[in-house]
């Protein structure tokens, strides 16, 4: 249980420094910079993924 609090208090910490982090400038940059390279990352995994979807759909025998 003690560790479910620490768990929570940590996400909780993390959404109010974003929160701090977003009224400033600077940080909303950061935040966007840090934005587009997880928009990125999903977008390459979901392009290896329809790829390799593909290639299972090519190799499956022809019932």
């Amino acid at each position: 249980m003690k560790n479910m609090l620490w768990f929570v208090l940590g996400i909780v910490s993390g959404f109010a420094a974003a929160h701090f982090l977003n009224k400033d400038p600077r940080g909303a940059e950061v935040l966007a910079d840090i934005d587009a390279r997880i928009d990125e990352f999903v977008e390459r995994i979901g392009e290896a993924y329809r790829l390799e979807e593909a290639r299972r759909a090519d190799d499956a025998p022809a019932a």
